[in-house]
This record gives structure tokens, sequence and C-alpha cells, in this order.
């Protein structure tokens, strides 16, 4: 599973295997990079404080919160899927639903809107799911955020009270192995933590929608409950059907006149 668009989280009421099609991040204000060579500690401390709270918008990202990255934008149907990079839970759901996801996407009628959260950095204490989503929201900035999480699912330590992820070396390391990065972009944005306060933002925004674990799956908004392949093929399914005829109804019919 792998490619992205977003929006914000509601309340609870490509074609390659992988994440296909493009990706779209979301959050607010973009705030101008500051990169600091040299210095002090002092000085570097600083600047990543204030990133812990700025909301940088990766680039492409778009929507009303920019909590989101898309796959495939402008289509009838919108799957929305909360993910915590730390989480073994969201690893496998991304690995069983990657076939899933691709041939969705081949479909050309619908989009996956990736949502970052840091759910189990609440739940267990560390960085880790918050460091490895900034530096996803990094490759992002480059076009590269399905091909980054991609490789960075490979280095996730099976046990989620683990804190490996919040290794700037290791998530640096994982930049590496993805061709088209630029490691002079991502570098400095992932030691920056450039992405910090969007990430906060997000996790922020699913706690609000009353959401506690992951994955959560949505089609159109609606919460999937207990999601499987054949449940959420034929939600799809039926979502593209009501796009259909609700656009079919609202088209007026052209009348001869004489």
């Amino acid at each position: 599973m792998r490619k992205s668009k977003a929006k914000a989280p509601k309340a609870p009421k490509a074609p390659k295997a992988g994440r296909g099609g493009r990706w779209r991040p979301y959050a607010g204000t973009v705030v101008a990079l500051v990169v600091v060579f040299g210095g002090s500690a002092l000085i570097g401390a600083h600047v990543r404080g204030q990133k812990a709270t700025e909301v940088k918008v990766p680039t492409g990202a778009v929507a009303t919160d920019g909590f989101g990255l898309p796959v495939k934008p402008t289509v009838p149907v919108a799957l929305t899927v909360y993910e915590d990079l730390r989480s073994p839970q969201s690893k496998a759901f991304a690995q069983e639903y990657a076939a899933v996801f691709t041939g969705l996407l081949a479909t050309g009628q619908v989009e996956i809107d990736y949502r970052l959260v840091t759910q189990s950095d609440t739940d267990n204490g560390g960085r880790g799911a918050l460091t490895a989503a900034n530096a996803a929201a990094c490759a992002q900035d480059q076009g590269q955020f399905a091909e980054y999480v991609d490789k960075l699912w490979a280095v996730q330590p099976a046990d989620v009270t683990d804190d490996g992820l919040n290794s700037e070396t290791l998530l640096k390391k994982v930049g590496t192995e993805v061709k088209k990065l630029d490691a002079a972009k991502f570098v400095p944005c992932v030691q920056g933590g450039d992405h910090d306060g969007w990430v906060r933002k997000s996790q922020q925004a699913f706690t609000a929608a009353g959401f506690t674990t992951v994955p959560v799956v949505q089609v159109n908004g609606e919460t999937l409950a207990d999601p499987t392949p054949a449940k959420l093929r034929t939600l799809v399914k039926s979502a593209v059907a009501k796009a259909e005829s609700d656009t079919a109804t609202a088209t007026p019919t052209a009348t001869a006149t004489s």
C-alpha cells in the first residue's frame, strides 16, 4: 500500500503494489523553512522548539485542515486511512491491504488519503511515531512519501513499546534507500523537525474525532467498523454508484427547441 491526499478527521457518527497514485498533505499555513548550519546547541534547540508548534504543511497538501496525504484526487470516492508509523497494527494493515488499494486506485474512481498520527507515542511514551511521521512528511516535500513509508515499514520495531524509530540516524538511512529523495533537502528537514507541528495537529484532530486506536478507515467520511477487504470493496462500490447517481440527478437534461 502506498501513495496519497487528505482531509480533516470527522467525528465518529498505484498502480504498483504499495501506495499508488498521488499524495497530498494537509495542515495550516506554510511557514518558512529555517536551516541553521553551525551555531550553538542552544540556538538549534530554540529553532527545533519553535517547529514543535509551527504547522508547516508538506508540499502538495490540500483541503481545509491539511492533515492528509492523498492519492488520485478529484474522484467520487475518498478513502481515508489513519496511520501510525510506529504501530505494528498499521504496518500489518498496510501490508494486508496493499493489493486491495492498488486495485481500487486502478479503477480511477478512488483516492486514498493517509493521515499520520502518533497514538503509539501517547500510549507508550517516546517520540518514535512523531519523528517517523516528520521524516515521512519531509519525503512528501519531494513527492516521495509513499516510497519512503514503504521502506520505513521494514525497519519498524516489532514491539510497539520499542521507541526505535526515534532515531534521526535511522530515518536518514531509510531515506538513502529512496532513489529520488534528495538528501541535501531531506536531511535538514528531518534534523530540524520541520513538520513536527503539523504531525501534532494531526494527532489532535484524531483525538478530537474520538479515535483512540489505529488503523481507522473511512469511506467518504464514514468510519468503517471492523474493516475487511471484502467489506471495503463492497462499500467503495456502493459509494461510487451513489456518487454517479447523484451526479446524474444533478445534471440537467438537454431539451430540444424548435
